[in-house]
């Protein structure tokens, strides 16, 4: 065995041993599960009670900052302006409440599909227990509504809301191997706790996150999301194996997906229509509700990731974003510059201000001429910046494949074979095994004896 294979042994014996203290067998496992769903079962009972409470809040206009708090809550005008519209405070009530339930059964589902397959691994267990609590003890959502009219259920409704929002801190500083990495992340991991309680605690509280400066909590809030963000790329570097390392690609793409949504292409909407940001009215509801949609991303991925099903599938999806994003952007920067470069020129020349229709089909026929070379060149930059080894290989076989066409030298041509595979791929060994004349006569079945001897 050559030093390669002694490292690929050590470093798979590593990995087995990682996750074997990861998983529970025997009396723990069936205490994790016991666990599990004495707290996830009584939530999500909780919620399917708390929804024909949620449907009727949702017809009462808010008066307080509690009621207002309630998701896809309206005050009495907002009310006015959807009888206005001719909808019914029933209908609309019917309309959220259904939304909010198939919203938290895309969650809720993919958390049950990981308990049913990975439900030994404890980590597979919290990632499961974050997706289905989250969304179901979210303040301001359905169970927090059946606090206001039971108060009795205050205590309870808040610690589950308090574990569902941990569980969340929890697994983005354990993704996605479970462990602390480095070690004083312990540190962040409790100021990310507490951030998660003030979170729960109702606007009346003083320590609510509602009543703390907004320049107070991103002093706190930077450092916390900061040291997660470098521990995961720190992870990623220097602790991932290969498939913890496409776990937190998939991971990372729905995060992305959800903060590019959020912070990039929701406000750009609100600044257009400045009416979808006032709160608790009919316009409100509108941009409310593509918060949970954005959001969505977020189970699909945890689920890929944590079932580990077809999880390098996601270099060629981040290979085709790169490549089409990219590209989006380019041409719509071409097409609206050549829109307003012809038609200032027209307008120099003829002195028109008319938009012409002519300079709108030769943009687009400009456009459609660039789309197959530029995505080529586009394509192969990326390859060349992000996939070397990948365009590399490309490139070796590209020659190979031209040598073919001049080598007849059966050994020359054996020779170039291997060096190609070799520095292609990369293998521990290489061998080729050709038939002899006879092996090969004797399959095809042709005689190879000599005619004159017969």
């Amino acid at each position: 065995m050559n030093v390669s294979d002694t490292e690929r042994t050590s470093k798979s014996d590593s990995v087995v041993s990682s996750t074997a203290t990861t998983r529970f067998s025997g009396s723990r496992l069936i205490l994790a599960r016991a666990v599990w769903l004495a707290l996830v079962v009584p939530s999500v009972g909780l919620f399917v009670i708390s929804l024909p409470v949620y449907y009727g809040q949702l017809q009462r206009a808010c008066v307080d900052p509690i009621t207002c708090n309630v998701a896809f809550s309206l005050t009495a005008q907002g009310l006015r302006a959807l009888a206005a519209l001719g909808f019914s405070a029933s209908g609309y009530a019917a309309l959220l409440t259904i939304f909010l339930t198939i919203i938290v059964a895309i969650w809720s589902g993919v958390g049950f599909l990981i308990f049913w397959r990975r439900s030994d691994e404890w980590f597979a267990l919290l990632s499961a227990f974050f997706l289905v609590m989250f969304n179901i003890t979210y303040p301001g959502f359905a169970a927090s509504v059946l606090a206001l009219v039971y108060p009795a259920l205050d205590v309870p409704i808040t610690f589950l809301s308090v574990l569902g929002l941990a569980s969340l801190a929890l697994f983005l500083v354990l993704f996605p191997n479970g462990r602390l990495v480095p070690r004083w992340m312990a540190l962040f991991l409790l100021l990310a706790m507490m951030g998660t309680i003030s979170t729960v605690l109702p606007p009346t509280s003083r320590f609510s996150s509602n009543n703390v400066p907004w320049w107070l909590s991103g002093l706190l809030n930077v450092p916390v999301y900061g040291a997660i963000i470098f521990s995961q790329i720190y992870r990623y570097r220097r602790v991932s194996n290969r498939v913890e390392r496409q776990q937190t690609k998939w991971v990372v793409l729905g995060i992305i997906v959800v903060l590019t949504g959020i912070f990039v292409v929701l406000p750009i909407f609100t600044s257009f229509f400045p009416a979808l940001n006032q709160p608790n009215t009919l316009a409100s509801t509108i941009i409310g509700m593509a918060y949970p949609l954005v959001l969505l991303s977020i189970p699909v991925t945890v689920g890929i990731a944590i079932l580990r099903a077809r999880l390098y599938d996601i270099d060629v999806l981040i290979n085709r974003t790169l490549v089409y994003g990219t590209l989006t952007v380019l041409l719509a920067l071409v097409y609206f510059g050549l829109v307003i470069g012809l038609e200032s020129l027209v307008r120099l020349l003829t002195g028109q201000v008319s938009q012409s229709p002519v300079i709108i089909v030769a943009s687009t026929l400009a456009i459609a001429a660039l789309f197959r070379p530029l995505r080529r060149r586009l394509q192969a930059i990326i390859d060349r910046r992000f996939y070397r080894r990948k365009y590399d290989a490309a490139k070796i076989v590209e020659a190979f494949s031209a040598t073919l066409r001049n080598e007849v030298d059966l050994s020359q041509l054996r020779e170039h074979l291997l060096n190609v595979v070799e520095q292609a791929m990369r293998p521990a060994h290489v061998s080729l095994w050709l038939r002899s004349p006879e092996q090969t006569a004797k399959h095809q079945g042709v005689s190879t004896s000599n005619p004159q001897e017969k």
